[in-house]
């Protein structure tokens, strides 16, 4: 059985000048959840991080035994330090699908797309490169949509209420999107396109590196 090992939330604190940021997670019991995410959980940066399609942030706990080889022993490479609300072990993004539907606690969630690394890794751990590992190694994590608010609390068992994409584990859809698979599969974009399940700003994506219009 799949558990809700930690459940995450953060504030916004100064992070870089002027700017606030609130990439840092912290352990909390238990939470209630709308269509944006844990109610008290903060996004700084509202037009990239939040809002519908990207409601709630999974990282596998295993990957941080990767980075802590990487970067060092340090105690906030450690769930929450990636900026994530789910933390687990046994779900990676070999066997998570795009669209998959999972209960924990009284809210339903589904797969909508990978996360896309930005600067904020790079200058939070001290390391520029970051960002660029996280897609060379593919170690991105993902996003939910809520499909029903309710609640959730650590502990909580994961219930899987339905299967996505057979073709599309996070995996693949990282690496054709953001990894570069493209050149190689550019015959997958006009259907990812045109996928519903998958967040819009994939969707927009694909049609970008259909147009030439992204590298």
């Amino acid at each position: 059985m799949l558990i809700l090992d930690t459940l995450l939330a953060g504030r916004t604190t100064p992070f870089r000048g002027e700017e606030g940021s609130a990439i840092g997670k912290t352990p909390i019991s238990r939470a209630e959840v709308g269509v944006e995410g844990l109610i008290g959980d903060e996004q700084a940066d509202r037009i990239h991080h939040g809002g519908a399609d990207k409601a709630l942030h999974h990282y596998p706990a295993e990957h941080y035994a990767h980075w802590r080889a990487r970067l060092g022993e340090r105690a906030d490479l450690a769930p929450g330090g990636f900026g994530e609300n789910l933390s687990t072990t046994g779900m990676t993004e070999d066997t998570v699908l795009l669209g998959d539907r999972f209960r924990i606690g009284t809210t339903l969630i589904e797969v909508s797309h990978g996360r896309q690394p930005c600067w904020k890794l790079g200058h939070r751990f001290g390391h520029a490169a970051l960002a660029a590992e996280v897609v060379a190694t593919g170690k991105c994590g993902w996003y939910y949509r809520v499909l029903e608010p309710g609640s959730v609390a650590a502990g909580d068992a994961i219930e899987q209420v339905s299967e996505g994409l057979a073709d599309w584990p996070v995996s693949r859809l990282f690496g054709v999107l953001i990894g570069g698979g493209h050149k190689r599969e550019r015959a997958v974009l006009a259907e990812l396109a045109e996928m519903p399940v998958l967040a819009e700003a994939w969707r927009a994506r694909a049609r970008e590196l259909m147009d030439g219009r992204k590298g």
